[in-house]
């Protein structure tokens, strides 16, 4: 970082950054023109969050806290959750990332409960919800007489919910679904998912209890219960049940699993409520009503000289967990329950991002022992000094209101400020703010192809290690381009030994390795730790099942997994390509699904004047996005009209096999025949450049963005840049643009 002449920090932000940046967070007018630079947006968010001071003392000088706050932001040596970058001081005013709603077993609850989903959403927060409550399938319903439809039919409720809410173009909606084990829709809820043509706006988990995984090791049956009246209502083999759920994770990398039994052994106000669910990345536990607020610290901006300097981590620790508690007072909660639930235990998520370039920046391997104890040495550390803080700030501004009876009240415990200190969230977009590795996630290509599908093809590189290269003399773009062909460093002998051990990447390390480091950092965490499992495509079964039982053994609070293209369609962005394999065995290729037409379709049409006469071009959606398109010359006959019509055939085929617009229309616009017609914006230079321009004019009316095609299209590629995605705690992240799944 830098400072100017006042010594306030500069900060330095990379191209991606700044993109992520006005596109998502920077204030706009009404046209969309942005109104704030960077610092001004962090200027913005320090003053604000530390008003929250006089609050405590009214006549608290908050100028010298402002600085501080940002100058830490700026300085990209801590970040807030997106909505407290996006919303503090202006006039939505909701920061909080996570909530957790109840869903009772009733119609009235239910649709309280989507009606609340939809003010959450609004304001740009993401919900977790526990399905348990509600009588299965088939069941009575005393009232009407009638049968229950049970929990994966309101979840379709939520999920179409969902998907009509606008966000203002800054963050999509996103839920988790969690379902005991000992429901009696548990089957159906393990394969809710599998056709990937619904609930594509939930993760889903299986909630695991101990007495389960008991019955797994002895492959006993267990019991399933009734939620309606509490009662058996029949069993099933705990063993077959766990099977089910791994090879279905092995299938498209769901459903997760968390142990709602650990869960709730470190709920600590257990006196409050019994936690049901979790945030929709899986790292937040939370009672029904609660939220909470989460900030990351830049472990990348911890490593001076080769060491970790712990000194500078303390002093950020301190601020961090001041800044996160301020940001409960200064929160604009979306309803009064969820007011009154949060300020009552006042939960913070105070988490990390850039372990993988600390490790780097030490020259550590992630995949050692080594990298395992210091993990265990930094977060033990952050959340020693996090309690310490909030016990700290609990002397002046008192304990959180329902510290009596809670676990540290019971323990005898220092007075704390909040229930919880700690969590490891998934970083995703303000990790490409800082330009650090996500959360505690490995490095996922040190060198990748952004825009993959176009003629123009950009190689992005690890900065750690282009520098590295040219210092030691080993760098040229060609190598650069194999290194993002190949994937991995692994075995490329003109790369010193030292740097490729240093330098690994997801897939270079075992499942094991991602498992032992996430116990690592939950060993230390109050609520639980964001990480994905990263399998090769040709991983198995029994591959997925071990880490299953390993992250039992290990005492973690959930797991998620991926493997390789399990749903994608395309291969990602980085790396040779895999074969394909089933759970019977290798397939000989990759098919890329056409989606079939539909008996109706709603579509619009848009006139081009070309220099060959008008040109009708209609565009055809189905219920995923673009489908179609079709075209009419006012002149029958003749070259331009059949060219015309070839045209429109292969942009439907383009479509409906899983091409974006913009992708189409990179390749058309331009292009230039004989007859020119317009001057100016208005100048067509061909019957392909019109079918471009018109496309372009259908993009631009739905808001600059077709409605539902992130959802259709998500495959390997980002669908907004066709950039790099990683997978993270059960969700997916553009390192290039921004662009998130569930964000």
């Amino acid at each position: 970082m830098t400072q100017n002449s006042s010594s306030t920090v500069v900060p330095e932000l990379t191209k991606n950054a700044i993109t992520v940046l006005e596109r998502r967070y920077l204030k706009r007018d009404k046209d969309g023109k942005v109104l704030e630079t960077p610092s001004q947006m962090f200027r913005r968010v320090a003053d604000t969050i530390a008003r929250a001071d006089t609050l405590f003392d009214s006549k608290s000088d908050t100028a010298a806290l402002a600085q501080e706050f940002y100058d830490m932001m700026a300085g990209l040596e801590f970040l807030p959750n997106s909505p407290t970058l996006m919303n503090a001081g202006r006039e939505l005013g909701q920061l909080s990332a996570c909530f957790v709603l109840p869903v009772g077993d009733s119609m009235e609850e239910i649709f309280d409960a989507v009606k609340y989903t939809a003010l959450i959403h609004k304001s740009g927060g993401g919900t977790g919800f526990s399905f348990s409550r509600l009588r299965p399938a088939n069941d009575v319903v005393l009232t009407t007489t009638g049968i229950s439809s049970g929990p994966i039919s309101f979840m379709r409720v939520f999920d179409v919910a969902t998907e009509t809410i606008k966000q203002g173009g800054t963050r999509r909606g996103a839920n988790m679904g969690i379902l005991r084990v000992d429901h009696p829709d548990i089957m159906n809820f393990i394969m809710c998912k599998a056709d990937k043509k619904q609930l594509n706006n939930f993760n889903i988990s299986v909630g695991l209890t101990e007495a389960f995984m008991k019955a797994v090791a002895k492959d006993e049956n267990y019991d399933l219960i009734n939620p309606r009246d509490g009662q058996i209502s029949g069993e099933l083999n705990a063993r077959k049940v766990f099977n089910r759920i791994i090879t279905q994770a092995w299938e498209n990398g769901e459903p997760g699993i968390v142990f709602l039994d650990r869960l709730n052994r470190d709920n600590p106000t257990p006196h409050v409520g019994e936690i049901e669910s979790t945030n929709p990345c899986g790292e937040q536990p939370l009672l029904p009503y609660e939220s909470c607020n989460l900030g990351s610290i830049n472990l990348s901006k911890m490593v001076s000289k080769g060491q970790i300097n712990w000194e500078r981590l303390k002093e950020i620790v301190y601020l961090a967990v001041h800044f996160l508690d301020n940001v409960v007072e200064a929160n604009n909660y979306p309803l009064p329950q969820i007011s009154e639930m949060t300020l009552g235990n006042r939960k913070i998520g105070l988490g990390v991002m850039g372990w993988a370039d600390m490790l780097i920046l030490l020259g550590t391997p992630y995949n050692t022992d080594e990298a395992v104890e210091l993990a265990d040495k930094v977060m033990r550390f952050i959340n020693e000094h996090g309690h310490q803080a909030s016990q700290a700030l609990a002397k002046t501004r008192g304990a959180f209101p329902n510290f009596k009876g809670s676990v540290y009240d019971k323990k005898g415990d220092a007075p704390m400020r909040n229930a919880t200190v700690t969590t490891i969230a998934p970083t995703g977009t303000i990790s490409i703010m800082a330009n650090s590795s996500s959360g505690v996630e490995p490095l996922f290509a040190v060198s990748y192809v952004r825009q993959v599908m176009d003629n123009d093809i950009l190689v992005e590189v690890h900065p750690y290690f282009e520098a590295i290269a040219r210092e030691r003399g080993f760098y040229s773009p060609e190598l650069m381009q194999r290194i993002a062909e190949h994937g991995t460093l692994h075995d490329l002998s003109e790369i010193p030994e030292d740097i490729r051990r240093v330098f690994v990447t997801a897939h270079d390390i075992t499942p094991d390795v991602h498992v032992k480091m996430q116990a690592a950092f939950q060993k230390h965490t109050d609520n639980a730790v964001s990480k994905t499992v990263n399998f090769t495509n040709g991983a198995t079964v029994q591959d997925v099942a071990r880490v299953y039982e390993l992250a039992y053994q290990l005492d973690c609070k959930g797991v998620t997994i991926y493997r390789d293209g399990s749903r994608d369609q395309q291969v990602l962005s980085v790396g040779k390509k895999e074969e394909p394999v089933t759970a019977e065995g290798p397939r000989k290729e990759i098919t890329v699904t056409k989606r079939e037409r539909p008996k109706m379709l709603k579509g619009w049409t848009y006139q081009m004047q070309t220099g060959c006469g008008p040109l009708y071009v209609t565009v055809n959606e189905d219920s995923t996005g673009l489908f179609e398109l079709f075209t009419t010359m006012g002149k029958a006959g003749g070259c331009a009209a059949s060219q015309s019509e070839a045209i429109g055939r292969m942009v439907s085929l383009a479509w409906r096999s899983g091409l974006q617009a913009r992708q189409v229309i990179k390749q058309l616009q331009g292009i230039s025949c004989h007859s020119h017609s317009g001057f100016g914006d208005n100048k067509i230079l061909s019957c392909a450049d019109a079918v471009a321009k018109a496309i372009q004019s259908h993009v631009t009316a739905n808001g600059g963005k077709v409605p539902h095609e992130k959802r259709a299209f998500f495959k390997g590629a980002c669908p907004d840049c066709g950039g790099i995605v990683e997978h993270e705690g059960g969700c997916a992240v553009c390192r290039i643009c921004g662009y998130s799944e569930c964000a």
